[in-house]
């Protein structure tokens, strides 16, 4: 069993930052293809970043593009999503989440993945 704690959310004024941590226990988190999603209410989580296992590849949906940044360190079993210049649109609930079966295959699909956090509120005010 793999359990994903996340951290960093919270509220925080259009044009600021925060930073999000997801931390792991049990199987390492190198074996894992990482994404972080997100979900406001009333509408589908949607894809926000992804980093492959040795962090060499990252990837980013078009309305973080330029303001957010995936990056992980392994050895202390830990992915953090950095986001700068946030946005009212960006309110939402954030979830990472891992992939082990499919190797990032195909990372901007929520069931790809086999693991999730429970979730961290980000709230951005106008």
């Amino acid at each position: 069993q793999v359990h994903f704690v996340e951290s960093g959310g919270g509220l925080v004024q259009a044009g600021g930052s925060l930073r999000l941590s997801c931390a792991t226990s049990g199987r390492a988190l190198s074996a894992y293809f990482m994404g972080w999603f997100r979900q406001a209410p009333g509408k589908e989580r949607e894809f926000v970043a992804a980093i492959s296992t040795s962090g060499v590849r990252t990837d980013y949906a078009d309305s973080v593009k330029g303001r957010f940044t995936i990056s992980r360190d392994n050895a202390k079993n830990s992915v953090y999503l950095r986001m700068s210049s946030l946005k009212p649109e960006d309110t939402a609930v954030y979830y990472c989440a891992a992939d082990f079966r499919n190797g990032g295959r195909n990372y901007y699909i929520p069931t790809e993945y086999d693991y999730w956090g429970q979730g961290t509120q980000v709230t951005v005010s106008s």
